[in-house]
């Protein structure tokens, strides 16, 4: 797996002195890695056990430890070993969707507490601070990336909806009636009470509501603050029909509290909503659980369930919907690609063949969305799809290599890389940089085939095949023979 969360655990590292961390092994007993400076102990976690992702964080937040410090905990998802279970980072980042915390759970490893004294040098700090400027000028200046300081990435519920292109009701439609809301506007017009930025960074993208639940009579309540983006708004909101605000953020932060990732828990509660529609499970397979459209309740009921794992339905669902519906049917409406959950786009061939051919099965790996868009207003051949995405698949590992965020690709162009490495001492071309990320990306691809994958025999589900999207119902026919043309090129067949 591949995960990026804000970037100050590595900074805390690197303060530390270290520029990897390896975990192997198991431990004997719940345990935490705390690295201060040049020291690593293993501390036991015993009391931690049991403790949700903000309960743990905060208690090792509040151990007084010097310097600048980055906190990983996994809630009880990952305790026991929840498919999906996230790491959550800092509060409000996550090493999510590929099961970091279940990872960290079979390891027995509750958290890791780094913290670091030191400071990061450059060889010539007046070229630095010439490209340092020339990059923030670019970045918060100019109205490159403001939409993700304004509003953020819940922007995009109202455009895609617009397009026709939102994933509603277990991806059965691509508009959702109640869009406006679980719209970014209204969430930051009604609830939202900071922006938090990542490490480093000065546009403050990672979006903060305020929630204030009511715990007795009397006018008692009890605030909570709820990171919020659109993929999560998408997966519990539009995707299972849930149109309040209030409702979907109070899931996003059951789920991060119990270190669940956001987008395979809507994809499974999407699956088990239809499943039990049809008839494929029944409400004693259930527990009772009565999943229906937009029933906030029940979907929280079922969260509780998958982490907990009652029976033989909930933990089928803890190692993810692909192998619930293995189990008890509906693989066509579970919308999953080689196990990762869809995210929150229904906009063509590139996003679904991106989907396929990406490393970790991410919309994130090459933009196939975007691509989707761009073809809308150029019309672009098949052909050219596929050219576009094997260029952004090796260009983004360039980029995620170096901690670039992907919102900011726009500012990093080539040259603009080019020059920041030279600012630190790293000579590389434009061309070098091209060379190492078709390297990390065929790298990528050769340990999945070495572990059995083959990407021939991935499963698309045929539901992508029956919703139109904003170019029309795909058809299977074609998108494999883009892949097979992708694979083709990539030397695979």
């Amino acid at each position: 797996g591949e995960t990026h969360a804000g970037g100050r655990l590595s900074l805390a590292m690197r303060m530390a002195g270290f520029e990897a961390l390896v975990v192997k092994g198991c431990a004997e007993r719940p345990t935490v890695i705390s690295v201060v400076d040049s020291k690593v102990r293993l501390l036991v976690a015993s009391p931690l056990m049991g403790s949700t992702t903000h309960e743990a964080e905060r208690y090792l937040r509040g151990l007084g430890v010097p310097g600048l410090q980055s906190v990983v905990v996994i809630g009880p998802a990952g305790e026991r070993m929840v498919f999906f279970a996230a790491a959550n980072v800092d509060r409000y980042n996550f090493f999510g969707r590929l099961g970091m915390g279940a990872v960290m759970g079979a390891k027995n490893l509750k958290a890791i507490s780094v913290a670091g004294t030191g400071q990061l040098t450059v060889p010539d700090p007046a070229r630095y601070k010439e490209v340092y400027e020339r990059v923030y000028e670019l970045v918060a200046r100019t109205d490159k990336l403001s939409k993700y300081h304004h509003v953020g990435t819940p922007v995009n519920v109202l455009a895609l909806n617009a397009l026709k292109a939102l994933p509603t009701k277990n991806f059965q439609s691509t508009t959702f009636d109640r869009a406006e809301g679980v719209s970014g506007e209204l969430i930051a017009e009604e609830l939202l009470e900071r922006k938090v930025s990542c490490a480093g960074c000065p546009i403050g993208c990672l979006h903060v509501a305020k929630l204030r639940p009511a715990f007795q009579a009397g006018y008692e309540y009890a605030p909570i603050d709820v990171y919020y983006n659109y993929e999560s708004i998408y997966a519990l909101g539009s995707n299972l029909m849930v149109g309040d605000a209030v409702e979907v953020l109070k899931l996003i932060h059951r789920a991060n509290a119990l270190g669940v990732d956001t987008m395979l828990l809507g994809t499974a509660l999407a699956w088990l909503t239809e499943a039990y529609e049809r008839g494929l499970v029944s409400e004693a397979e259930t527990d009772g659980v009565r999943p229906r459209w937009g029933d906030a309740g029940a979907y929280m009921e079922a969260l509780e369930r998958i982490v907990s794992m009652p029976n033989e339905l909930y933990a089928a669902l803890a190692q993810g919907p692909e192998r619930a519906a293995e189990a008890y049917g509906g693989r066509g409406f579970c919308l999953t690609i080689a196990g990762n959950g869809m995210a929150g786009y229904h906009t063509g061939y590139a996003n679904v063949l991106g989907v396929l051919v990406g490393a970790r099965h991410s919309h994130n790996s090459n933009a196939g969305y975007s691509v989707d868009q761009e073809a809308l207003k150029d019309g672009l051949s098949p052909e050219e799809v596929v050219s576009k995405l094997i260029k952004e698949d090796e260009w983004r590992y360039v980029l995620t290599s170096l901690a670039v965020c992907m919102f900011s690709r726009g500012v990093y162009t080539e040259e603009v890389v080019e020059e920041c490495l030279k600012a630190v001492g790293i000579e590389r071309s434009v061309e070098d940089l091209h060379s190492i990320g078709r390297e990390v990306y065929h790298t990528a691809h050769a340990f999945k085939r070495r572990e059995g994958f083959d990407l021939m025999k991935v499963e698309v589900p045929g539901r992508l095949f029956e919703t139109p999207t904003p170019h029309g119902r795909l058809k299977r026919e074609v998108l494999e023979a883009m892949l097979k043309d992708y694979a083709r090129r990539r030397g695979w067949l």
